[in-house]
């Protein structure tokens, strides 16, 4: 489970985040909503452990920036940042290294099969299209078979087909028991995943919902984000 209270994050004199409280459960996907400047990216940044923050972040009841948090974590960047002189192969050999993830080669296979990435295998990270280190990455990610695993934009660049294959392992991690949390701001790519909305606006959470609130309403996911963050003056959260 991830746990957030209280995050609050300024950069010189702009408070990009404020008292941000949340959590997503074991077996559970939830999206971050908002527009650009929202505080998204800030947000999972914090929780990956990138900036400094006041406030609480807690992995399976564990401080995120502890070992034993970093051991069940794993964080899916916007931009990846793969090592230039690595090859695919390597990237997924230095994780496993890393993570202390035993016999890892036949899961390394089946994660390069399934985004289509076997032809790239000694491809060196300098080498690859930004769609095809965007792959790497993932795989990378989902070596680890982690608890808490956060995706920052994580469609951008993707082809189709690896579009459609992300999104079934987002469905597997929730079924494996995994927390998910994917950040982005292109609705549509999540709309038959997410079961826990988190929408905000100007550094604040000002909607939390899950599905069936949405459902029950009648209204859909998009029109309750344009209602709740085009109303600039509305900040305070609303979580009934």
């Amino acid at each position: 489970m991830l746990l957030v209270k209280d995050l609050t994050k300024k950069f010189d004199k702009v408070l990009a985040v404020d008292q941000l409280t949340f959590q997503v459960n074991s077996g559970e996907v939830a999206v971050l909503l908002g527009p650009n400047g929202a505080g998204k990216s800030t947000t999972i940044k914090s929780i990956a452990g990138l900036l400094k923050y006041t406030g609480s972040i807690k992995i399976n009841g564990e401080n995120n920036k502890s070992v034993n948090a970093k051991k069940i974590f794993a964080y899916i960047p916007e931009t990846p940042a793969l090592f230039d002189m690595l090859t695919v192969e390597e990237h997924l050999e230095y994780i496993a290294h890393a993570y202390e993830v035993d016999n890892y080669k036949q899961q390394a296979e089946k994660l390069l099969t399934r985004f289509d990435l076997m032809d790239k295998r000694d491809k060196l990270g300098k080498e690859l299209s930004k769609g095809m280190q965007q792959k790497v990455s993932i795989c990378c990610g989902l070596l680890i078979k982690p608890k808490v695993i956060l995706f920052d934009e994580p469609m951008i660049g993707l082809d189709p087909k690896a579009i459609k294959e992300l999104k079934k392992v987002f469905l597997e991690l929730k079924e494996e028991g995994s927390a998910v949390l994917i950040s982005t701001h292109i609705i549509d790519s999540i709309e038959e995943i997410w079961d826990k909305a988190l929408i905000m606006n100007e550094g604040k959470i000002v909607l939390l919902r899950t599905r069936k609130e949405i459902e029950e309403t009648g209204e859909s996911l998009e029109e309750r984000f344009f209602e709740v963050t085009e109303n600039t003056e509305n900040t305070s959260p609303n979580i009934q």
